[in-house]
């Protein structure tokens, strides 16, 4: 394994301007200014639990809508994820976690298995349209773990086991999958090569 597990991406659209850097070997620091308030408190617990290194500047078309500049994140994140891991040798591969927040529960399992596959399932009928925080729509957390997952090539599975605050279930949504990712990414000293009988990833 490389001992500079880092990577630092640009993305620029019509919609959107994104720089983003993370480092997956830090201490969960984090510098996020998103122009979207409650996402840029879910990428800051994104960081704090995965202990991945964070850095985000972003601004877009958010008089439209937040839409396009939280998706296009979520591509750069995810974009940033797999260049970071290079190809993958001696890492754990796996992961999983079971996060609360009061009365919020949620798993996440993590798999870096280059083939990306998202299964979200739980949240409460009629999430996907509260507005948390008055601007930040239910719908969007999926599409995050969307755009995360298929540009970092994980399979990802995310399941509400129980929640009414609409704030807590998202939060504990970012919790789970980042300690999920945190697992699955960190270095095992037992694992030699690729964690793959087909010796890629």
């Amino acid at each position: 394994m490389t001992n500079q597990r880092v990577a630092h991406l640009r993305r620029e659209t019509s919609e959107s301007s994104i720089e983003l850097s993370i480092n997956l070997d830090g201490t969960g620091a984090s510098k996020i200014h998103t122009t979207v308030p409650f996402f840029d408190h879910m990428l800051t617990a994104f960081s704090k639990h995965s202990l991945i290194d964070l850095e985000v500047t972003a601004s877009g078309d958010t008089e439209i809508d937040v839409h396009h500049t939280v998706e296009d994140i979520g591509i750069v994140l995810g974009s940033a994820i797999r260049e970071a891991l290079g190809d993958k040798a001696g890492i754990a591969r796996f992961g999983d976690a079971l996060v609360p927040l009061d009365e919020a529960l949620v798993q996440a399992v993590v798999d870096v298995s280059g083939r990306p596959f998202l299964v979200h399932t739980g949240e409460p009928a009629g999430f996907e349209f509260h507005l948390i925080g008055g601007h930040f729509t239910g719908s969007m957390v999926r599409h995050v773990f969307e755009a995360i997952t298929f540009n970092a090539g994980l399979t990802v599975h995310i399941t509400v086991l129980g929640g009414r605050d609409p704030h807590h279930i998202a939060e504990a949504e970012f919790k789970a999958f980042a300690r999920a990712l945190r697992q699955a990414v960190a270095p095992d000293e037992r694992v030699s090569g690729i964690p793959s009988t087909k010796g890629a990833l």
